[in-house]
């Protein structure tokens, strides 16, 4: 009885008939699901009030892309992007103090009657130095990921900047990202 059934097993699975299903590389499943995603829905970002000019500007440069059409209605969307960012200016402080001083003195009286003796003698040395510096600083970063409509992740990224030479921080994380999702989509394309 067990080598019947396990022939039927064999049979079915030589068939392909409902046997046993392999798994493809999480990865690869993602970038092919990517080719089918023509309707993109940016969600809100977590991470304050920059996160939601973040949004602005990843939208703007998701559809300038021509990647597929950015929506603001969410059940029209194939996918849905979802993530957190953050766009922070700051100051950084630096102050340092240096210095060297040696002092010495010396002194002797004696004295007996008229004939009085003295010395005194003396030594200062000393040098002082500081330094105070402030540096402004801009950095943005943003994680993002693709999900499609059954909350499966199928694309994610980071990406950080410290500004590039003709755009801001937060504008240059949204080029690297939408870069990036360019690359992957070509990645895609090319597994037909």
């Amino acid at each position: 009885m067990r080598l019947l059934c396990l022939g039927c097993f064999l049979a079915l699975a030589a068939s392909g008939a409902d046997g046993p299903v392999m798994h493809a590389d999480p990865e690869v499943a993602g970038l092919r699901q990517l080719l089918t995603i023509h309707r993109v829905y940016v969600d809100r970002l977590t991470g304050g009030e920059t996160a939601a000019q973040m949004r602005d500007i990843l939208i703007s440069s998701l559809a300038e892309s021509g990647l597929f059409v950015v929506t603001e209605n969410e059940e029209k969307a194939d996918a849905t992007i979802r993530g957190a960012a953050e766009d922070l200016i700051f100051t950084e402080v630096h102050t340092s103090s240096d210095g060297i001083n040696a002092h010495a003195n010396l002194g002797n009286r004696s004295g007996y009657g008229s004939g009085a003796h003295g010395g005194q003698a003396g030594l200062g040395i000393g040098e002082n130095e500081s330094e105070h510096s402030s540096e402004r600083h801009h950095e943005a970063m943003a994680t993002v990921r693709i999900v499609n409509k059954d909350g499966d992740v199928i694309w994610s990224s980071t990406q950080e900047s410290l500004g590039a030479k003709f755009r801001g921080a937060s504008a240059d994380v949204a080029d690297k990202i939408t870069s990036k999702l360019k690359d992957d989509f070509e990645r895609a394309r090319k597994l037909k």
